[in-house]
């Protein structure tokens, strides 16, 4: 390395090597096959790990006329699901050669008219959540090679799409409820218009409507503690039969239902059982612990970026739904007679 470097740079490595610095490229930019011999590419690898040699991203990246840069549009970051489908999308990123910049949108809307100058020149791609989807219009993502997550893959705007098996999830709730006896359900519904949600009640319906005698009744809540407890106290309050088991569609709602039985006199799950779904750090924290379904929000993510990847080079997605899993705890139990 020359004096006073601080950085060896790939004329060090050609050099250390005893090759020139077009090898040298060759290599690192794993274009040498029928260019150069193996042991010449093992010798410029050694080489650079030696010297500890990274090559210039930046420079390369404007050479070929790409950011290697995803963005990954989100709701806002108010659970740890979210959380965890960005770890998992930049980890395989990151083994790409790739960035992942995240763009919380609460409640569709970005907290900005438009994160950059141009989205079309600084970025490579778009990972975005059908429940942040109206914010790919003010960045222009839509405009850009884009994977969409919980997104109806019949009229999804991206060239592919991820889903987790959400259907599945609610059958299981719903055949663990029913196999319990329960017949009077309340479904604890996010105020929230989005794919994935509208298809939690369509097959809570249809699953619940195949027993014989059950009633299902509907509240709509925004994704709040404050905000389940008002609708799921309202809810439990109204006249009629009262309901014995609860379906949230988040274990944050199912948090707040927690509340509104608390005050109504309700035991869980004496008088009432109750479920989520995502099963975050919450579902353990309550007393007693919640019947939930557990999401791997890793797995999503990371399902959704090697989707991304795949669509930027031109081969096919990896196909079928992300399985699910009912984690039955205390929170679920035959109705009193």
């Amino acid at each position: 390395m020359p004096p006073g470097s601080t950085r060896p740079t790939s004329r060090d490595v050609a050099q250390a090597a005893g090759v020139s610095q077009a090898a040298v490229s060759l290599v690192l930019g794993d274009k040498w096959r029928g260019r150069v011999s193996e042991p010449v590419a093992e010798r410029v690898r050694q080489a650079a790990r030696d010297l500890g040699y990274r090559p210039n991203l930046a420079a390369r990246n404007l050479r070929l006329g790409h950011t290697r840069t995803v963005l990954l549009v989100v709701p806002a970051l108010t659970t740890e699901f979210f959380a965890g489908v960005y770890t998992g999308a930049a980890r395989i990123a990151a083994d790409h050669g790739f960035g992942v910049v995240l763009y919380p949108s609460p409640e569709g809307v970005g907290p900005a008219r438009d994160p950059f100058h141009s989205a079309q020149a600084a970025l490579d791609g778009v990972i975005a959540s059908s429940m942040a989807a109206d914010a790919l219009t003010a960045i222009h993502g839509d405009q850009l090679p884009l994977v969409m997550l919980d997104s109806d893959p019949e009229g999804s705007p991206g060239a592919a799409t991820v889903n987790l098996d959400i259907t599945d999830g609610i059958r299981q709730v719903a055949e663990h409820l029913l196999g319990l006896g329960h017949r009077h359900f309340l479904h604890l519904a996010a105020d929230v218009p989005s794919w994935t949600f509208r298809t939690r009640a369509q097959e809570l319906a249809a699953r619940v409507g195949t027993a014989p005698g059950t009633t299902l009744r509907t509240t709509h809540a925004p994704i709040s503690i404050e905000g389940a407890l008002t609708a799921a106290e309202t809810a439990l309050t109204a006249p009629g039969p009262r309901p014995t088991a609860l379906v949230c569609d988040d274990d944050k709602l199912a948090a707040g239902a927690y509340k509104a039985a608390r005050r109504l006199g309700l035991r869980i799950p004496d008088d009432l059982s109750v479920t989520g779904l995502d099963d975050l750090a919450i579902a353990t924290a309550i007393d007693p612990e919640l019947t939930t379904v557990r999401l791997d929000a890793e797995l999503f993510g990371q399902r959704g970026m090697e989707a991304l990847l795949a669509v930027l080079e031109g081969r096919t997605p990896e196909q079928g739904d992300i399985p699910v899993e009912l984690v039955v705890r205390g929170s679920t139990a035959p109705p009193r007679q």
